[in-house]
């Protein structure tokens, strides 16, 4: 079996070492050879041997990122397996020395199908994945297998299999705190996923706030942002678990959620300043900073991200914002499609491709977006806005009071779902009473939370009830500053005459935001009017039609000549 003169090593053998030291390229050459020789004669290696060439070979094309290559030898590495299980059935089990050791060192055929499930995640075929790993028997599979199955299932829509799934990995590793997560993004019971480490967190010192941990995140999937912040604040306020990056990083998330985007950003701050390289959340950083107008910091965070990683969605992500608010859909929706080819669960880059989408009125596809982002499992309310807004732009009111009655009842009654409501309630003739005491509830709720005071505004300027908008307004920039802010207080100060305060407010909302187009045209519509006569005629505050946060994303897109050979590229028609 081509042993060396010496007799010692077979060069299998060497293959393996090789194998095991790590040099894929040289596997790949030298095995590759082998499986050759083999094939013009098959006398040459024993069944087991071709077996373990296989494994190496596919091994190292793995190594190679060639996964459909790997898969097709792999299978052929189990089909060799199969013909060796019957030989070896058959053969006596006399003591024979020499077959022992070649038995115990062969690759284990598990392993092989792991490998082989990877390459179909890899290779985008889930059915695949989880047909091999289905096949092997529950009493075999490793903690990595059923981990790999869970999400598999969780991802297909399995539940209940991946439920089963995620609790085996936790009985065979009571610490695998992801597999807690999956079951509670399942919808399983905190309590219950807690009673399946209550013995670890008695046995081992310092776990003590591993069920505080648990509680937390249980909030988190529940949708319950205000107890999970207080929870992960407690936690965060042990010493022991001070500056933790995960921490800071679902506490920004959540205030995020909870519409609250300045403490957001404070917190995203802190958690980039102790971790440099931190990619997870620092697309929704990138969307926040844009929204505030600070492109320049937007422009140097995507930089910085695709220093670290450009396999990750995250800085196409924040690039793609950029160019957004730049007003450059084709450009943004180019880049939104290549972070949703890197990461399909991406939400950040569906809300960005559904954005550029409706702002390139092509709404039809923008909802289709939007849709999926609602698909996947995070309780994000902006999802839903995104959808219910290109349902108001597409003239489906029935739609959109169907969609935001339903995350009002999902959600519960917050500001953030009150608002939604009222927000469809306003394109209705029939239901401006209702919309107004949503409105009025959200703003009890929370007085400066901004897109409650935008709409409420928006309605008192359709009642010309300027006084008590700009009674509101100043109420609300009391604690901050917002560019829509003062941009709609200006607008109400020139419907009441006051000219100079309305210049001063547009100027505020340009220092805020130097790319807000509405607040430019306020002040240039101002400084043509030498008669202030005019004026009020002229300016009946523009029925701020789309004045949202989102009001300053519309815009003409010169660049859609340029990237539409990129978007054939990415197949996005």
């Amino acid at each position: 079996l081509l042993r060396h003169a010496g007799g010692s090593m077979s060069v299998v053998e060497h293959v393996r070492e090789m194998a095991a030291a790590g040099l894929h390229s040289n596997v790949r050459l030298l095995s590759g050879l082998l499986l050759t020789m083999s094939g013009n004669n098959p006398e040459l290696f024993s069944p087991s041997q071709k077996y373990q060439l296989l494994v190496y070979h596919a091994d190292s094309l793995f190594h190679d990122k060639e996964y459909r290559n790997a898969v097709s030898k792999y299978t052929m590495a189990l089909q060799q397996k199969k013909a060796l299980s019957k030989t070896s059935k058959v053969r006596p089990s006399t003591g024979n020395a020499a077959s022992t050791p070649q038995s115990q060192c062969l690759p284990s055929e598990i392993e092989v199908k792991y490998k082989m499930a990877e390459c179909y995640t890899m290779l985008k075929q889930d059915k695949d994945a989880i047909a091999i790993l289905d096949g092997i028997p529950s009493r075999q599979r490793t903690p990595k297998i059923n981990m790999m199955l869970a999400n598999l299932y969780k991802k297909a829509g399995q539940e209940r299999s991946s439920v089963t799934s995620y609790k085996e990995v936790l009985r065979q590793c009571p610490l695998a705190l992801d597999a807690i997560l999956g079951l509670l993004s399942l919808s399983v019971k905190g309590a219950e996923v807690a009673s399946m480490t209550i013995n670890i967190i008695q046995s081992i010192p310092n776990l003590d706030w591993l069920s505080v941990w648990i509680k937390a995140y249980a909030f988190v999937h529940t949708g319950d942002n205000t107890r999970a912040i207080n929870t992960i604040c407690s936690l965060e306020k042990k010493s022991l678990l001070r500056d933790n990056v995960d921490l800071l990083g679902s506490l920004a998330d959540l205030y995020f959620r909870a519409g609250d985007n300045k403490n957001s950003i404070l917190k995203f701050e802190q958690a980039q300043m102790l971790d440099p390289y931190l990619i997870k959340g620092m697309d929704v950083y990138g969307y926040l900073l844009a929204r505030e107008g600070r492109l320049e910091d937007v422009e140097n965070l995507g930089c910085r991200l695709f220093n670290i990683s450009d396999q990750h969605a995250e800085p196409w992500v924040v690039s793609g914002c950029h160019s957004f608010y730049s007003k450059r859909y084709s450009r943004a929706l180019y880049l939104g499609a290549k972070a949703i080819q890197l990461n399909s669960n991406s939400v950040q880059a569906l809300l960005l491709k559904g954005a550029a989408l409706r702002n390139m009125g092509r709404v039809q596809e923008a909802i289709i977006h939007f849709r999926e982002a609602i698909r996947l499992p995070v309780c994000r309310l902006d999802c839903y806005e995104g959808l219910i807004e290109c349902y108001l732009a597409s003239n489906s009111i029935r739609e959109a009071m169907v969609m935001a009655n339903n995350v009002y009842k999902t959600l519960g009654a917050n500001a953030q779902t009150l608002t939604l409501l009222a927000t469809v309630c306003l394109e209705d003739p029939v239901t401006q009473e209702k919309a107004k005491t949503l409105l009025d509830k959200a703003l009890t709720q929370r007085p400066d939370y901004i897109k409650a005071v935008v709409k409420k505004a928006e309605l008192l300027s359709r009642e010309q009830k300027y006084e008590d908008g700009i009674a509101l307004l100043r109420n609300a920039l009391a604690n901050q500053s917002d560019c829509v802010l003062h941009r709609i207080l200006g607008d109400f100060l020139v419907a009441v005459n006051e000219y100079q305060e309305a210049m001063d407010q547009y100027s505020i909302a340009l220092s805020l935001d130097p790319n807000d187009q509405k607040s430019l045209e306020g002040l240039q519509k101002m400084e043509k009017e030498e008669s202030p006569t005019d004026a009020t005629q002229e300016e009946d505050v523009d029925d701020m039609e789309g004045s949202g946060e989102e009001g300053d994303l519309e815009g003409s897109d010169s660049e859609a000549a340029q990237w539409a050979d990129q978007e054939q590229w990415f197949g996005m028609q």
